[in-house]
């Protein structure tokens, strides 16, 4: 009697899914281990459980070697394929790249005024159009670019007024607040007191070695004292040796 046909499907109880899990890992890797004895083929296994574990089975002497082989056996031509289609791609874009630049190219040229003989009447009143176009937008910005600048330049002028106005108002209440400082000031006086005064025939006398000794000019002609008036001058200076005070003083 056979052996009935089982479900494929995910097992429901844990334990039953546990002990499944463990008998057929078992049996496929003897069958991995037998088929890589009895062919000489290379084999390798990688078994990963619901909780991460990991179980390999490789026949080569390496496991990093065999995956190494099977990732340049399967992606080796299509990465090849992916290289020749990315290649054949790059020329196509350059090819449209650069007829866009021929394009930019002769419609630059012809904007300057070049290369207008082999345009026909169509293309000579685009080209005009499209001039006029751009010399309005260029002078509508040169006009705003203008205003722009003469506002400003009004706003500073306002400025400066009110700087202006606001100096000249500071300075006229300076002007009528400095004459009543100096009136307030000119109010108040400084007592005076004025030295004695004495007569002049007090203590203003000729001095008699002064008088003996005077030496008179007649215009530019010089008198000289004769002897007569040094012998006076000499008993004078005998009763007053120090020259320093008068005869009525003496």
């Amino acid at each position: 009697m056979g052996r009935g046909r089982v479900e494929l499907k995910r097992i429901e109880n844990k334990i039953n899914r546990q002990v499944t899990f463990a008998k057929r890992r078992n049996g496929l890797l003897k069958k991995a281990y037998e088929l890589s004895v009895l062919c000489d083929a290379e084999v390798a296994l990688i078994i990963f459980s619901n909780r991460g574990k990991l179980y390999e089975f490789c026949s080569s002497s390496s496991m990093v070697k065999t995956l190494e082989k099977y990732h340049s056996c399967s992606y080796g031509s299509l990465k090849g394929n992916q290289l020749e289609n990315e290649s054949q791609y790059n020329y196509h874009e350059y090819l449209r790249l650069k007829a866009r630049v021929e394009v930019l190219q002769r419609s630059q040229r012809n904007l300057l005024g070049e290369d207008l003989a082999p345009l026909n009447t169509k293309e000579l009143e685009q080209l005009e159009h499209q001039l006029e176009s751009s010399l309005r937008k260029i002078r509508s910005t040169k006009t705003q670019c203008m205003l722009d600048q003469l506002g400003e330049l009004q706003r500073k002028d306002q400025v400066l007024a009110e700087t202006n106005k606001a100096l000249r108002k500071k300075l006229e209440e300076s002007a009528h607040e400095y004459p009543r400082q100096i009136w307030a000031g000119g109010a108040q006086t400084i007592p005076y007191n004025p030295l004695p005064t004495h007569s002049n025939d007090q203590f203003f006398q000729p001095l008699g070695l002064n008088s003996s000794m005077h030496s008179s000019y007649d215009g530019l002609r010089y008198t000289p004292i004769g002897s007569d008036e040094m012998n006076d001058a000499d008993d004078v200076n005998d009763n007053n040796p120090n020259g320093l005070f008068p005869g009525w003083m003496m």
